[in-house]
């Protein structure tokens, strides 16, 4: 070797070792541990992610989390929620999409911020030209202690569902709603009266529908009858019964649901027995 290419030599060799040094780490557990929650609302993917600290003794809102400032609405990096499709929050529009959500602690009130900037450290930099919306919540004080701060969702509707955070005895939450109808629509109008479909699956699923949203029950009939003709199933026996007791069709719904307890005791389904004799005894 060169002695002048010594000096690059032993260089090269001290970043390696530097580096092998650097990239080593002791993997230990989090302080406040990373989560993620993820829930279906309606026809929308929302997804939380967030960290979890705990009160460890600590009086948390007022002293940890002080009234009046900024927080991350949680630990560590900002927490993130992402919704799959346009929804509405408090009756708000939020394109679908990232945001951080920080919060303004307050005893009797919260100020809720979705941020477009979801890259921050906690609160730090944050800025308030870049908040999506603000809004206010009404604070409650929980039956229990919650030692660990946690998010999740309660009152979960076939449109909608509330985001919950809950630390200490304190919970603070607000509502997500999502149209649901005119995407259900949109696709009934595709897949089943612009094809005149015979698919036994995809009738049925458009008569529930009919039925559960109180539109047309003789379309819904026409396509139930149609269904169980196809493909005769316990469940599709089932809704039939219940769209002809909405017709006022009583000795058709019961023959309907005895039809349906025939194919679900074939099936060993116990569940829909239940619900067809229950069914037959309220029209006696």
């Amino acid at each position: 070797m060169k002695t002048h290419s010594l000096p690059l030599y032993f260089s090269l060799i001290l970043f390696l070792f530097g580096y092998q040094s650097f990239a080593q780490q002791i993997d230990m557990p989090q302080a406040s541990p990373s989560a993620k929650i993820a829930q279906k609302v309606g026809l929308t993917d929302v997804t939380v992610s967030y960290s979890r600290p705990s009160t460890k003794g600590r009086k948390i809102f007022g002293e940890l989390v002080p009234y009046g400032v900024i927080w991350r609405t949680g630990a560590n990096g900002a927490t993130v929620i992402d919704f799959s499709t346009d929804v509405k929050i408090e009756g708000q529009n939020v394109p679908k999409g990232q945001y951080a959500i920080y919060s303004i602690p307050n005893k009797n009130s919260w100020t809720i911020i979705l941020s477009k900037n979801t890259k921050l450290w906690g609160a730090i930099g944050y800025n308030p030209e870049e908040d999506l919306m603000r809004f206010q919540v009404t604070p409650s004080k929980t039956s229990r202690k919650y030692e660990t701060f946690e998010i999740n969702f309660n009152n979960m509707t076939d449109t909608g569902a509330d985001l919950s955070m809950k630390w200490e005895q304190t919970r603070a939450e607000f509502h997500i709603s999502m149209d649901a109808d005119p995407i259900v629509m949109a696709q009934i109008k595709e897949y089943v009266l612009d094809q005149d479909t015979d698919n036994p699956n995809l009738l049925y699923e458009a008569s529930s529908y009919y039925l559960t949203t109180g539109r047309d029950l003789n379309k819904a009939y026409e396509w139930i009858q149609e269904s169980v003709e196809n493909d005769p199933k316990f469940w599709a026996y089932h809704l039939k019964a219940k769209i002809e007791v909405a017709l006022g069709l009583k000795t058709e719904a019961i023959e309907s649901a005895k039809e349906s307890i025939e194919l679900a005791e074939e099936a060993q389904n116990p569940d829909y027995v239940g619900l067809n004799e229950r069914l037959i005894k309220s029209l006696k």
